[in-house]
């Protein structure tokens, strides 16, 4: 095994990360320094320019930026407030009934919108002063915003799971799609006990309980939302259309939805065409970098080497399985999800499914994990939007995240070593 292009690539990228370099451009100069380490200057320039390029060369990636175009108009097209309104009447005469609802809306909303940070930006501008105002500490609804605003990449439609589809050479969209539910709702129905069992400790206000009618009211007026859902999925699911075609009936629907709410105007369309292009460009520029960086991996054999490495520690699913699971939680705090999806499913892949594990379960695994990467510094991108948000400091934040961190991580292992809460469904319509 060759140590030293894996210590130029280790050293390089995080060296690169610690003097503040922007992620895109550390994996895209790390991967060349590696690559020089084996073959001339011109070619390796040349190899990395081709590989950014032929990345993005997909059929499937087209998707994304239709799904962020959805999420935006959704994001602006009033649908938190009711998506929030329903949740209340659910959820809101229990223990720490505004996290309750945060919790609701957030996985709501991120299912609908398929975006994280817009998610936690929607919530914590809409719920945060209403939590305030009941008495609620504004680090716990910031804490509970931040956790719940990532159930939306495991619930679909999701962006991270059509980009874990490409890396692992083909792995079933509509699967896991599916797949997702479960662990998503799982995640999701975790942080809302430990939020309860918080709020419950610190004597937080219980809102009044709410009758049949007014469920059934805030029901009616979220419906139209929530029949997005019904649309994209049972359309992906039936085989209707693809995921990539999904994606532009979403961005249709969402938008008639803006025009029929009156939240969406033809003046306002500029802006919203303008912010999803700013998130996609970013998006994009992460996966052909990090495609780069799959080449210069594969190149070098480091994939191989670290299966062979890890299958020579353990023939043992469930002890390489934790291996995995905390090399991931390591990755995540230091690495943004899509490069980290697209750099280490090669590398791991190989070695899960010599175990005889699923591709679509190792996915969901993957995925669920990297979340909890979000909601940690030094680069947790939904963990600044949250404290952002909600006016705080990442300091006074982190001890109400500490007991919502363990929720998710027992999450995680319930769904690692419980595959059928990932492949249930997907098996239930044969994918």
């Amino acid at each position: 095994m060759e140590y030293f292009p894996i210590l130029v690539l280790v050293i390089s990228f995080v060296g690169l990360l610690a003097i503040g370099t922007p992620v895109a451009w550390s994996i895209t100069i790390s991967s060349l320094l590696t690559m020089l380490v084996s073959i001339p200057a011109m070619p390796a320039f040349t190899t990395v320019a081709q590989r950014i390029g032929t990345g993005l060369d997909s059929f499937a990636l087209l998707a994304i930026p239709f799904f962020v175009l959805s999420g935006e108009l959704m994001n602006k097209g009033g649908i938190a407030h009711r998506l929030i309104a329903f949740a209340k009447t659910i959820v809101g005469a229990l223990p720490g009934g505004l996290a309750l609802i945060n919790v609701i809306s957030a996985m709501l909303m991120g299912a609908i919108a398929g975006s994280a940070m817009a998610s936690a930006s929607a919530m914590g501008s809409i719920l945060g002063p209403e939590m305030e105002k009941e008495g609620y500490s504004k680090e716990f609804g910031a804490a509970v915003n931040i956790t719940s605003a990532t159930t939306g990449l495991i619930i679909p439609p999701s962006n991270v799971l059509i980009v874990y589809s490409l890396a692992s050479g083909g792995a079933s969209i509509a699967a896991l799609f599916l797949a997702g539910y479960i662990p998503g709702i799982l995640t999701g129905m975790f942080l809302m006990i430990v939020a309860s069992f918080w709020a419950k400790k610190k004597k937080y206000k219980v809102g009044k309980r709410s009758t049949l009618k007014e469920v059934f009211k805030t029901f009616i007026t979220a419906l139209p939302s929530l029949f997005m859902l019904v649309v994209v999925i049972g359309g992906i699911v039936t085989g209707i259309f693809t995921a990539t075609e999904a994606s532009a009936i979403a961005v249709l629907y969402s938008l008639i939805l803006g025009f029929v709410y009156k939240e969406i105007s033809f003046k306002s369309l500029p802006q919203i065409l303008l912010d999803s292009s700013a998130t996609t460009a970013i998006v994009m520029l992460l996966i052909g970098a990090s495609m780069s960086m799959s080449w210069a991996l594969s190149y070098e054999n480091i994939p191989q080497d670290i299966s062979t490495g890890l299958l020579g520690l353990s023939d043992n699913k469930i002890m390489i399985l934790l291996i995995i699971n905390l090399l991931l939680l390591v990755v995540g705090i230091f690495m943004d999800m899509t490069p980290a999806v697209l750099i280490f499913t090669p590398i791991f892949l190989p070695v899960v499914t010599k175990l005889g594990l699923d591709p679509v379960h190792f996915g969901i695994i993957m995925i669920l994990n990297l979340c909890i990467g979000l909601c940690t510094p030094p680069v947790g991108s939904v963990l600044f939007v949250g404290v952002g948000v909600a006016q705080t400091t990442i300091e006074k934040v982190v001890k109400p995240l500490l007991p919502l961190f363990v929720a998710m991580i027992i999450a995680l292992f319930l769904v690692t070593y419980f595959p059928e809460l990932s492949l249930w469904l997907p098996g239930l319509f044969n994918l």
